[in-house]
């Protein structure tokens, strides 16, 4: 069995090198075939600006260990332009930020169960509108408490005194994946995850996903006494970790002894409750919600099918000749997937394809069968304002959002903020015009 590099450190490199490929095919006039992570200057993909940015997040001991990661877009249905973007920042827990960008409020993950357990640490972030709590209907943000393989449940009231954001979530609240402390210490934890609004049951889930493992787990939400918010697990799917390829041999993505090919960006379509998950090394799959039936793959990354040897001297993966198996429109790592919808019925699925820092559209109608409809990259504005790098998580809102945006919003993260500071590992979100995007997909 073969196994291709999914190492992050790996990532950075094939990414860079693919950015910087890109640059000398945009300056010159000859025909040159690009690698397949690379995009062509024949067929340049357009550039979108963003308008702001938030402060800047620090991944070490002076910044609080904080990393940004996944975004989610609230918004306040008697004054848009009061909307939040609610963002998770690994171990420097949950922020909210108002449409200028500018921090509202922060909300540390929690501590340790113990001196020598893992500390807590927010992966992902969604919304639940309307949820029927004992002290009435409520909008929560829920994110994935990747430290403690437990989701978090927070209340938002935009005019609350303090932040926005209460901790709703029930003390009892139980681990998604392991068994017990030692199994959450080893942090094959709750990973990634997107909410879903079942219309016909009228109950609300959470899909999480679990880190190095290729499982979904279906959670449905169970709001308990005093306001607080539980969850009961009521099935899991796993995904291949294997694959037959044409050729006849079995392939899988390369990575650390026992690791597998994991989950993390996904996201619920409410209209016919699909779900769309991103396995970061394989491609985008497509399934029911409820997590039944057969799951499709519906695009996959370029590096698929391509061999590799792992070296634990390097941590990292050699990867072997590209057999030609792949897709052609995203590079591993797929991430962060979000929807626009549109009036009609309309709207795109969109991914973030981290390896050559681009993100892909697909159109969300199941009769078209999620057809490629194009791609962008979110690129500098100026010198103080950059674009977006190995975006981890993306969202999306189609909705007028005041006068800043009033053709809805984009949200996405930069996984190397520029200019930066010095060596630090420097991250934030950028906030895109949906409207660009929309108009640069029309086209």
């Amino acid at each position: 069995m073969t196994r291709h590099c999914p190492t992050r450190r790996t990532r950075r490199t094939i990414g860079s090198v693919a950015l910087a490929l890109t640059t000398v095919l945009a300056g010159t006039a000859a025909t040159v075939t690009a690698t397949a992570a690379t995009a062509t200057a024949a067929d340049p993909l357009p550039a979108i600006t963003p308008r702001a940015e938030t402060p800047v997040l620090h991944d070490d001991d002076a910044g609080g260990n904080a990393d940004a990661d996944d975004p989610a877009i609230w918004r306040d249905a008697a004054n848009p332009a009061r909307s939040l973007v609610i963002a998770t920042a690994k171990e420097g827990g949950l922020r909210a930020y108002d449409l200028d960008a500018r921090p509202l409020q922060s909300v540390a993950a929690p501590p340790p169960a113990g001196p020598d357990d893992a500390p807590g640490r927010f992966n992902n972030v969604d919304l639940v509108h309307g949820l029927k709590l004992s002290t009435g209907p409520a909008d929560l943000a829920v994110t994935s408490d990747r430290g403690h393989d437990r989701l978090r449940f927070y209340r938002i009231d935009r005019d609350r005194t303090g932040g926005p954001l209460t901790d709703v979530t029930d003390p009892a609240a139980p681990p998604v994946f392991s068994a017990d402390q030692d199994e959450i210490n080893e942090q094959r934890t709750a990973y990634g995850l997107a909410t879903w609004h079942d219309k016909a049951t009228g109950r609300s889930y959470a899909l999480v996903s679990q880190r190095e493992r290729t499982s979904v787990a279906l959670l449905e939400l169970t709001p308990g006494q005093d306001g607080k918010v539980s969850y009961r697990k009521v099935r899991t799917l796993d995904l291949p970790s294997s694959f037959r390829l044409p050729n006849g041999t079995s392939w899988s993505p390369c990575g650390e002894p026992d690791e597998l090919p994991q989950v993390e960006g996904m996201v619920v379509d409410p209209a016919n409750g699909t779900l769309y998950a991103g396995q970061e090394d394989v491609g985008i799959w497509r399934m029911r919600a409820d997590l039944t039936g057969t799951p499709k793959l519906v695009d996959k990354v370029r590096e698929y099918g391509v061999p590799g040897v792992y070296d634990e001297e390097t941590e990292e993966c050699t990867p072997g000749t590209d057999p030609g198996y792949g897709g052609n429109r995203i590079s591993a790592d797929v991430e962060g997937l979000t929807l626009v919808h549109e009036a009609d019925g309309d709207g795109y699925l969109l991914a973030s394809s981290q390896g050559d820092n681009t993100f892909a559209a697909y159109d969300r109608e199941l009769s078209d069968n999620n057809e490629y409809e194009g791609g962008f990259r979110v690129t500098p504005a100026g010198g103080t304002l950059d674009g977006s790098e190995e975006c981890d998580g993306a969202a999306a809102l189609n909705e007028p959002l005041g006068p800043k945006y009033p053709n809805g919003l984009l949200v996405v993260q930069d996984g190397h903020d520029a200019p930066g500071d010095g060596d630090r590992p420097a991250t934030n979100f950028k906030f895109v015009d949906l409207g660009k995007v929309m108009k640069s997909l029309d086209d």
